[in-house]
């Protein structure tokens, strides 16, 4: 049986832009449309901007070949011109969703009219940067699959929950606008499909009405790096003040990610051999963050946290809620035993390759870390029994998505 082809919509690198890459091993993929895609020869490898960073990494050696359309210049205008107005986070995100749609619409039109599609394609594409796209696809009668990344409002009520509870933790964060979410609830009337990475992601929606018979779940998938595959992990006979245990929390330093109770387990342990590696960027901001075990790294570019998943010993990830939370993938693949919280994706079985909080506090964190520290060879047998490259592959995406035709 043959299988429809795919068009991907894409606005960022999200996922290491695994729907695209599974399809095109597959042979289903017709069409990546995304904001930005710099290729190994391009110019702009060229400056050492560390602004450029992040812009540089938007390519993946696995699609060098697959059939591609960007927007990288006329993205880096939009991107100059809101530094230069100083536009607030939202209003700069919601006017980049905006913008990315005009583009790909604008894209679509051109094709059609120079060559229109034989049979109609299946259109995938991410929420929040889907209405307008999701509208032209309907208006063709192509089949439409909507990439939910994340839990959606039922999200930000927890987020706003969390703030209330600890205003201490000054946080630049504030609820989206209404129209935000008048505009993803039709997103969701319009697919034909919707995509979720986790069960606790699929509930988030029911919550709020999203009509289950829709909603599929697809987790994941991460393709580790080849060096990753050799890669032995050790740990000391016992941990010491010269050798702390490392503890590695990688990603946003904000409330919904755990924020707090990872501060208040760091209060707790300050007297144990501990050491807490924060690296990301902080919106947190409190007396509490100067506590001695903590070690605040900062915002660090993708290739850049590799060197933390080798040298840490375990990984902590205590979100409040997540769509699926990739870095456990990651930190999996370095053989990284894992501390997570039930309200993501479900990579961590309970006592093999990781603990499951039982709550997210300070407390219940604290108690996880004081039993690695009191047995060391503990996370020895976690680490050995590390799995997502074979559960989360691409072959098996491609399988799930294929299916949904």
């Amino acid at each position: 049986m043959k299988h429809p082809s795919w068009i991907c919509c894409q606005l960022g690198a999200r996922e290491h832009y695994a729907i695209a890459r599974s399809l095109y091993q597959a042979g289903n993929l017709s069409l990546l449309i995304t904001d930005a895609w710099v290729k190994p020869q391009s110019l702009l490898n060229s400056f050492p901007n560390p602004l450029l960073k992040s812009l540089q990494e938007r390519f993946y050696p696995d699609l060098v070949a697959a059939p591609v359309a960007s927007f990288t210049g006329s993205l880096l205008r939009f991107e100059v011109s809101h530094r230069v107005r100083k536009t607030g986070d939202w209003e700069r995100m919601i006017a980049r969703n905006r913008w990315f749609q005009k583009q790909v619409i604008r894209h679509l039109e051109a094709i059609q009219s120079r060559r229109p599609f034989k049979t109609p394609p299946v259109l995938f594409t991410y929420s929040y940067a889907a209405l307008d796209i999701l509208c032209y696809a309907k208006s063709k009668g192509w089949m439409t699959v909507l990439g939910q990344i994340d839990p959606g409002i039922f999200e930000e009520k927890i987020v706003l929950a969390e703030h209330q509870k600890h205003p201490n933790l000054a946080s630049s964060w504030q609820p989206v606008p209404p129209k935000y979410w008048e505009d993803w609830q039709t997103e969701c009337t319009l697919s034909d499909c919707i995509l979720v990475n986790s069960n606790w992601s699929k509930q988030a929606l029911q919550q709020v009405g999203i009509d289950e018979q829709k909603i599929e779940v697809v987790p994941l998938v991460y393709t580790p790096q080849s060096v990753a595959k050799n890669f032995q992990r050790t740990y000391p006979d016992r941990f010491s003040q010269q050798r702390p245990l490392r503890v590695l929390f990688l990603g946003q330093v904000i409330l919904r990610k755990g924020a707090a109770a990872l501060l208040e387990a760091a209060k707790l342990l300050q007297d144990k051999p501990i050491e807490f590696w924060i690296v990301g960027r902080s919106e947190v901001t409190s007396t509490d963050t100067c506590s001695h075990n903590i070690r605040w790294i900062g915002a660090v570019s993708r290739s850049e946290t590799v060197k933390y998943y080798q040298q840490a010993d375990v990984f902590l990830f205590p979100t409040l809620s997540d769509g699926f939370g990739l870095t456990q993938l990651e930190a999996q693949a370095w053989k990284l035993p894992l501390i997570v919280s039930k309200f993501c994706g479900e990579v961590v079985i309970d006592g093999i390759n990781g603990k499951v909080l039982p709550e997210v506090t300070g407390g219940a964190i604290a108690i996880l870390l004081q039993s690695f520290v009191e047995q060391p060879q503990l996370l020895l047998k976690l680490s050995q029994s590390c799995h997502s490259q074979t559960v989360f592959g691409l072959s098996k995406l491609a399988e799930q998505l294929q299916a949904l035709t």
